[in-house]
């Protein structure tokens, strides 16, 4: 592609912008802390498409709008329509699937700049990049098993891969909150900064990753991906269970107690 490559995202929730030779993609729902709606997961593959093809872009940088949240979550107003019948919760997980995969599987380097709330499905953008970068006043937390949801394989993946099995437990299990400082100890950001000191770390990597061999680092990251990959995994037996959840009585209850703002009561079923 040539110099006068533009990105223009297919929605006003999702901004796209070119500095130099980093694409930026920040999600722009601040109304309710960047939470993804579907336009928003739908808009992340046609933009990576798009970088993939064009040799002027080096790096990739995800952010939420303002200050308050990277990525709240899923939109859960809209669990209803999306989430609610079975067909409904296979459109749903595909198009999510679609977009963090895309982030995954991308060729190029991918970075996650995370300011406040990084919590479920934003947890999942941040760790399907290859580097999070983060103000000292964020927080993450995988809420999943608050709601009764299924949570797919990949995203497991990425967050095993990422912690150990032992934290990716400790933070599934318990949906708790995990400050800048513990997500720095476990690895589950690789730096941190002031808030007003970010921008300046975010351009450190971004500078450093434009300037080097662009088929280095692309092997490198296409040798780290292979190498971490793991045998016989039942892609299937996952999606079985994930399907469960999204079909319980508990995902009905977690997703009503979220919306009536009290604590869900759980039964197994």
């Amino acid at each position: 592609m040539n110099d006068m490559t533009t990105y223009v995202s297919p929605t006003e929730r999702v901004k796209a912008w070119v500095e130099g030779p980093v694409l930026h993609i920040r999600f722009n729902n601040p109304a309710k802390h960047n939470a993804l709606s579907v336009d928003m997961w739908e808009a992340v593959p046609a933009l990576l498409g798009q970088a993939e093809r064009d040799d002027n872009i080096r790096v990739v940088v995800f952010s939420g709008e303002g200050d308050k949240a990277f990525v709240s979550g899923a939109d859960i107003s809209q669990f209803e329509d999306m989430r609610a019948a079975k067909e409904a919760v296979r459109k749903y997980e595909a198009m999510a699937e679609a977009a963090l995969e895309g982030i995954h599987d991308f060729a190029k380097p991918t970075i996650a700049c995370i300011r406040g709330y990084c919590i479920g499905g934003g947890v999942n953008v941040a760790i399907s990049c290859d580097l999070r970068v983060a103000a000292t006043t964020s927080v993450y937390s995988v809420p999943a098993s608050r709601l009764g949801l299924g949570y797919r394989v990949s995203a497991m993946r990425n967050l095993t891969q990422l912690v150990g099995p032992g934290f990716a437990k400790d933070i599934f299990f318990t949906g708790r909150r995990l400050d800048a400082a513990e997500a720095l100890r476990i690895g589950l950001v690789n730096r941190t900064a002031e808030p007003e000191k970010l921008a300046d770390l975010l351009k450190e990597y971004t500078d450093a990753i434009a300037t080097g061999a662009p088929l280095t680092i692309k092997a490198g990251k296409r040798i780290i991906r292979e190498v971490l990959k793991a045998e016989h995994v039942d892609m299937e037996l996952g999606r079985r269970l994930i399907l469960e959840c999204f079909e319980s009585e508990d995902y009905i209850e977690g997703r009503r107690a979220f919306m009536e703002k009290r604590k869900p009561v759980f039964k197994g079923k």
